[in-house]
């Protein structure tokens, strides 16, 4: 049956990858070959939540590239599919279809209840993206789909099977014995929306309006100094009397948690008081607090006064500086963003911080419990009390204030200059951290979290890529790498959350100290344990809790073991203090979840069924390649090598690649907001899978920026079509008719030549994707088959097919390149070539067909000279036609003065197809080129090409320099405007870079006209 006209994309991509599957085409290890080496991929898992987008299109071409290649060839492959449980997404989404369909709230579900609401939402509708996978032509392993929570508590049959909480919990609980898990209070990014601490990768920064207001702290007992400021000769500017010290905030309602003002040890202007006190200028005037002036490096000088206050608890460079100098860090918000209304009153309050101010000692919870916002601004909205506070601190007088005139008008429209004196408030852009999801503004919090000792495990992982164990591409990643790890801090664990891996540590009361423990009595038990300082206990079951529990209490209350408790029961924080009795002992569990980051630290153990000994761990393990987004470095490529450092003291993989954000045709970042995100389904929908693919992997260059195009997509769109027209061409002159499974041998130097040219395009594919240039690899196959199969040989073999001593030669020939172009184009394009594969009777899929290991050895030197001379002539005969703008109909005269031996046989050998191809007349041979000669460059030979009697020398001299007028004229705009520095400075990127785009055509354009009027003056 003849081929369909056009390649069906809609139609054959999916009947096709349901032929695939079903023929275990993807499966681990389909096509190995005896003892094969195993190449294994790890999928960045999406979040469950998901649906596919660029970058995800774009990150999962690159991988199916290899892994396809590497099935070819034979390799132990295995692509491993799954996602990730996404804690905050899919909480977010759930409690959203809840509220939709007016079902009761999360917290009227209670935990159980609304985790059951998950699992259904998962099991219904957490497949999306990968069924979209499908589409893009992704090859994973899909019977192998892992979940970041299967086996956790709760899941429904078909995740109840896997094992990955296992993994999560055992890996705690180890690390957690083992020290390198621990409690504290630290600042955390804090999402007043959903309650919880967020990873710096949920933060979005944007700049919006802002405001910085400048505010007087008062020197206690109304000390005064000398402030003087000098310019940068040493000259004094200003000298005056002050009595308070002066300070910059863009946040005024955290002023009432501070804790000092510092300034830079070199910071002359207030050496002088230095080591005293300043009062904060806000809350009841009776209550008001004093707080040292200290030295640290952290406050820039020229910036602003030079005096930073220092409010630890709300401020992650404040937390630094006040960790350093032992500052208190008071917390003023509550888990919603509001001011703090529990606690004492705030005179008690304010007491308790100044005598800690005065030198006495307190606990870190101590200092976290006192609550130092004003009665009447508790409970207070964040940016209510912003204003709240500004009024008071402006009503009192102590805002730094600023002469400002005005021109006003009456009514006569007589302008006069009105001087005003106003609080001293910039109005400037500020960046804002915002919730990725939840888009509220995001608090840092001090918060009691979980952390990674990061420090105690950072050391191998650093080690791993200094000594060339894990490769990172490009090398810039290396440094940034070295950079994240070697400047490392404890990583933040535990969230706020109810979807996720529960932490696996129970709580009970710790045991009093008696001095005379013995006399207790076993009735007074109850009086023995300390609610203040709870005792944690850390196990993968409850089971093993109660046994460590029972083991603590025996040894706690010593000899008096009936004062131990026998059995314990599991309550809720709420029943804790009401579940003691002489008999049972309560113990509640951490409400906290794991962060995903820590569970997807160990996809490649996890899903490769650690912590059992599996054949699949031990065959795959460690991975090959991670193909991922460079933002991820630290936040999850980093964490994995730590992570299986840590737990099975091996590597997770030998090479990461990091590529950059898609972004679009200019280089912009796709977003909502600005209407350019580009849907890959559309794409598929509209191009085809492989178009988009091929896209994908063109511009794919290492470290480059990933411009999507669509003229481009289109582009690839085309170049299918080219192979599907080819292969119609073939059918056409019975190329199929023909066994072409073997290399042939022909006689004809066309069909040597391109067998030679198949051999150097498998060796420049293979040496591309090895070094992860799938540029490279895209743009030789483009080339090769667009530019040397369709554009010169498809062409070169008509004649060749009506010669009957030449015509079976080359449908062997053609029929074999054919099948070595699709072999080659396959990882990049699966779905037509597999589509043009099918059409002849195979014995395998191409999906699983060999792949080739010829090379450079294929080259026939006689036919690649003699064929590359013959190509090199008809396109200099083209482009000297199209610039001196000769009638494309018009057949030209050639005037040949000499030629080589090999340049005659050349001639001789494919004259025809020369004259045909370029359009020639003749080819004569003369002493001299006549005069109005145009050259023709040609090895061995010197060709010339009259023009008198084809083209008006004069009027094409006009044309041509009229059209170099203005392009010189477009160039000088461009470059006075790249030379202007105010216009390189304010100008976006994308728009200095479409300037510098658009004068390197600019300039391309200028040579070749300047190239034309140069052959145009030889005709003189």
């Amino acid at each position: 049956m003849a081929m369909e006209k056009t390649f069906n994309a809609a139609e054959a991509e999916a009947r096709l990858l349901t032929a695939w599957e079903q023929a275990g085409c993807f499966k681990a290890g389909a096509n190995a070959k005896p003892e094969a080496s195993t190449y294994s991929i790890m999928i960045p898992p999406p979040n469950v939540t998901g649906v596919l987008h660029m970058g995800h299109a774009f990150n999962n071409t690159l991988q199916d590239i290899l892994i396809r290649w590497k099935r070819m060839q034979g390799y132990d492959t295995l692509w491993q599919p799954g996602t990730d449980h996404a804690g905050i997404a899919t909480q977010m989404v759930v409690e959203r279809t809840l509220a939709e369909t007016q079902q009761p709230s999360r917290r009227e579900l209670g935990r159980d209840a609304f985790l059951e609401k998950v699992w259904e939402w998962k099991e219904h509708s957490g497949g999306t993206i990968i069924n979209q996978l499908k589409r893009l032509g992704a090859s994973c392993d899909y019977d192998r789909t892992a979940f970041t929570m299967s086996g956790a508590p709760g899941a429904p049959a078909a995740e109840a099977d896997g094992n990955f909480h296992d993994a999560v919990i055992k890996v705690f609980v180890e690390m957690y014995n083992k020290g390198l898990i621990y409690r504290g209070k630290r600042l955390v990014n804090w999402d007043p929306h959903f309650e919880t601490a967020i990873s710096d990768l949920e933060v979005e920064n944007i700049e919006v309006a802002g405001h910085m207001w400048h505010f007087k702290y008062p020197l206690a007992s109304g000390a005064t100094y000398t402030y003087v400021e000098k310019d940068e000769d040493g000259n004094v500017t200003l000298e005056e009397e002050r009595d308070y010290i002066s300070i910059a905030t863009t946040r005024p309602e955290t002023m009432l948690g501070d804790g000092a003002v510092a300034v830079h040890p070199s910071d002359e202007r207030y050496a002088p008081i230095v080591g005293k006190l300043c009062e904060i200028p806000v809350g009841p005037k009776e209550h008001r607090r004093l707080i040292p002036i200290i030295t640290d490096e952290y406050p820039d000088k020229d910036f602003g006064s030079g005096a930073v206050k220092i409010t630890g608890a709300h401020d992650f460079n404040d937390y630094q500086v006040a960790k350093r100098g032992g500052i208190p860090m008071y917390r003023l918000m509550d888990m919603r963003g509001g001011m703090r209304a529990d606690g004492a009153p705030y005179a008690e309050e304010a007491g308790k911080a100044q005598a800690h101010a005065k030198g006495a000692a307190f606990t870190e919870n101590e200092v976290d419990a006192i609550n130092l916002v004003p009665d009447h601004l508790r409970g207070l909205d964040r940016f209510e009390a912003r204003k709240a506070v500004v009024k008071e601190i402006t009503d009192e007088g102590l805002a730094v204030m600023q002469t400002l005139i005005k021109t006003v008008k009456d009514e006569d429209g007589n302008e006069t200059e009105v001087t005003e004196v106003v609080p001293y408030v910039e109005n400037k852009p500020i960046m804002q951290p915002f919730g990725d999801r939840s888009k509220v503004v995001i608090e840092p919090m001090l918060t009691d979290q979980w952390f990674v000792d990061t420090a105690k495990i950072v050391g191998p992982a650093l080690d791993a890529v200094k000594n060339g164990d894990v490769k990172i591409i490009p090398e810039s990643g290396e440094k940034v790498y070295y950079h994240w790890l070697e400047n490392i801090e404890p990583w933040c664990i535990s969230r706020q959350l109810w979807w996720g891996h529960q932490i696996p540590v129970w709580y009970g009361p710790s045991v009093k100290v008696y001095e005379d423990m013995h006399r207790m009595p076993s009735e007074a038990k109850r009086e023995g344990y300390d609610y203040d300082n709870l005792q944690a206990f850390s196990g993968s079951s409850f089971d093993e809790v109660k046994r460590q529990a029972k083991a603590y209490y025996i040894n706690a209350f010593g000899m008096y073991t009936q004062a131990a408790p026998e059995t314990f029961e599991e309550v809720s924080d709420a029943a804790a203090s009401e579940a003691v009795t002489k008999t049972d002992l309560g113990l509640w569990r951490d409400p906290d979840v794991l962060d995903t980051w820590f569970s997807s630290g160990l996809w490649p153990i996890g899903t490769l069924g650690w912590p059992e000994d599996t054949e699949e761990l031990a065959k795959y393990f460690p991975t090959s390649t991670l193909i991922t987004g460079q933002d991820i470095l630290f936040f999850w490529v980093a964490r994995m090598m730590m992570m299986q450092l840590a737990v099975v003291d091996d590597i997770p993989f030998d090479t990461v690649y990091l590529h950059g954000l898609v972004r679009d045709a200019k280089g912009k970042k796709m977003s909502k907001s600005t209407g350019n995100v580009v849907d890959p389904l559309d794409i598929i929908d509209e191009y085809g899978a492989d178009a988009l693919r091929f896209t994908n992997a063109a511009m794919a260059s290492i470290g480059g920026v990933l411009k999507l195009d669509m003229k481009r997509i289109e582009g690839y769109r085309n170049f299918g079509n080219k192979l599907w027209q080819s292969h119609i061409l073939a059918e056409m002159n019975g190329v199929f008719e023909v066994d072409c499974s073997t290399r042939p041998t022909p006689t004809h130097a066309v069909n040597k030549w391109i067998i030679g040219e198949v051999g150097r395009v498998r060796e420049t594919v293979d040496r591309a994707l090895t070094d992860f240039r799938f540029n490279d690899a895209a743009q030789a196959l483009y080339a090769f088959f667009w530019g040397k199969v369709c554009n010169w040989y498809n062409e070169f073999t008509k004649p060749l097919f009506q010669n009957e001593d030449l015509r079976l030669e080359t449908q062997q020939t053609m029929g074999w390149v054919l099948d070595q172009s699709l072999m080659l184009l396959h990882p990049i394009m699966p779905f037509m070539t597999e589509e043009l594969w099918s059409n002849r009777a195979r014995a395998k899929m191409l999906v699983h067909a060999d792949w080739p290991t010829y090379g450079g050895e294929l080259v026939d030197e006689a036919a690649d000279a003699e064929i590359t001379w013959v190509i090199a002539v008809i396109e200099n005969i083209r482009s000297a036609r199209a610039q001196m703008n000769v009638p494309a109909g018009a057949f030209v005269p050639l005037v040949q003065t000499e030629a080589d031996a090999a340049a005659r046989a050349a001639w001789a050998n494919n004259e025809a197809l020369i004259k045909k191809m370029a359009r020639v007349e003749a080819l004569a041979e003369a002493e001299a080129t006549p005069k109005g000669s145009v050259a023709i460059a040609a090895k061995g030979a010197t060709i010339g090409m009259p023009l008198a009697d084809l083209i008006d020398v004069a009027a094409e001299k006009a044309r041509l320099s009229k059209k170099l007028g203005k392009i010189q004229k477009e160039l000088g705009g461009l470059k006075g405007r790249l030379n202007n520095p105010k216009f390189v400075a304010s100008a976006p990127e994308e728009v200095i870079a479409e300037a510098k785009e658009n004068m390197a055509l600019r300039e391309e354009e200028e040579a070749q006209l300047n190239a034309a009027l140069s052959r145009l003056a030889e005709l003189d």
